[in-house]
């Protein structure tokens, strides 16, 4: 596997450039490059092995087991993209440790840090993002899971769906409405522990690309005040200063899925013979070739321009955040429809990489913000910043 050339932007310092490099040596003998059946045990085994490399530490912050001072969206976004080169549950599982603990790494007390964010350092702990509803996806304002004080408690109760590690998670960060208000108002942000009573995993999703996600039903559900993850109604605030973070992260890793396919389209149109030369010898393929490549170096462009921002202390990137993921998604989708025309045949083989990319890229288009959520976000920054 050649360099990445980006590697040499000016986005990145010496310690990420050798971070990649680290990582996608690793990942070569540690990512298998075939699909699982057990994709709980594989998961397990992938937070096991991403841990003992090192890797998670750069899902936590200093002094709770991390790298760095706070979040590197450079490098969350660097190890997205390289692990997805490898393999898409790689890339999953990373990437839910640093969300699923997002909120306490960015809005947790001191003692939460220290319950959770070392064991999610060091694969002890699962950790899990519980927002969506059945009618609360993209509108998380529209969300109806309650929590209502009593005495030194909050009692839960309602239903999660889409889940990711719903039932492989030891704790999810739980967003419910507390009542302070209507809309995104009055809402809080708590931490559950997956074995707390009257907290169940009612029903696992088989989706096309294999992962952990399941819905959760919160019936009588009592945890401790002190478990709530930021202030009281300000649950939305914390969520999208989440999403801030980690949304560059999901453009990243489709680049990495992106990158995989014009790798695999390159070697083939260079060995793929007809009509008396190679396939690379025909115009039309250099014309797809040249529109891949084009995609990709935009995305990452993006991508890259976010976490830059984000690392170097803006206060907030939504509108930045939301182009990197809108644009680098869909044209990563577009970069692995073109590798499968490419392939022909070869292109639509079960089992295949191309068949996995397919199926691994195609998610990235709708979780956390679909591309025309993302498009609303830009058009209301857009006019607000008019204004």
């Amino acid at each position: 596997m050649r360099e990445p050339a980006h590697l040499a932007w000016p986005f990145f310092d010496a310690r990420h450039r050798a971070l990649a490099r680290d990582l996608a040596a690793w990942a070569g003998s540690h990512v298998p490059d075939e699909e699982t059946h057990d994709v709980d045990a594989a998961c397990r085994a992938m937070v096991k092995d991403l841990a003992e490399g090192g890797w998670l530490r750069l899902s936590v912050p200093a002094p709770h087991g991390g790298l760095h001072d706070t979040l590197d969206v450079r490098s969350l976004c660097l190890a997205r993209e390289t692990l997805a080169y490898h393999g898409g549950l790689a890339d999953f599982t990373f990437a839910m440790q640093g969300l699923g603990s997002g909120p306490l790494s960015l809005f947790g007390t001191e003692e939460q840090k220290a319950t959770y964010l070392p064991a999610v350092a060091e694969g002890r702990k699962t950790a899990a993002f519980a927002l969506s509803e059945k009618e609360a996806g993209s509108d998380l304002a529209a969300l109806t899971t309650t929590a209502t004080a009593d005495g030194n408690s909050f009692v839960l109760d309602g239903e999660k769906t889409w889940i990711s590690n719903a039932g492989l998670a030891d704790f999810y960060c739980v967003l419910a409405r507390t009542g302070q208000g209507t809309g995104p108002q009055g809402l809080s942000c708590f931490v559950v522990d997956a074995d707390t009573p009257g907290l169940s995993v009612t029903e696992r999703i088989d989706v096309a690309a294999p992962h952990p996600l399941g819905t959760l039903r919160f019936d009588g559900c009592r945890v401790p005040a002190s478990s709530r993850v930021g202030p009281l109604g300000k649950g939305f605030r914390v969520v999208m200063t989440t999403l801030d973070v980690f949304r560059s992260t999901v453009g990243a890793a489709a680049l990495g899925f992106a990158r995989r396919a014009l790798d695999e389209t390159l070697a083939h149109v260079r060995s793929r013979r007809l009509f008396g030369g190679t396939l690379a010898d025909l115009p039309i393929a250099q014309e797809q070739l040249a529109a891949m490549a084009t995609d990709w170096d935009a995305a990452a462009l993006l991508v890259y321009r976010a976490a830059w921002m984000k690392d170097g202390g803006a206060e907030r990137v939504t509108r930045e955040a939301a182009m990197a993921k809108a644009f680098a998604t869909e044209a990563a989708s577009r970069i692995v429809d073109a590798a499968v025309q490419l392939h022909g045949a070869r292109g639509v083989v079960a089992g295949s990489v191309l068949d996995r990319l397919t199926r691994d890229v195609r998610p990235l288009r709708i979780y956390e913000g679909a591309t025309e959520i993302q498009h609303l976000v830009i058009a209301r920054q857009l006019l607000r910043e008019a204004e």
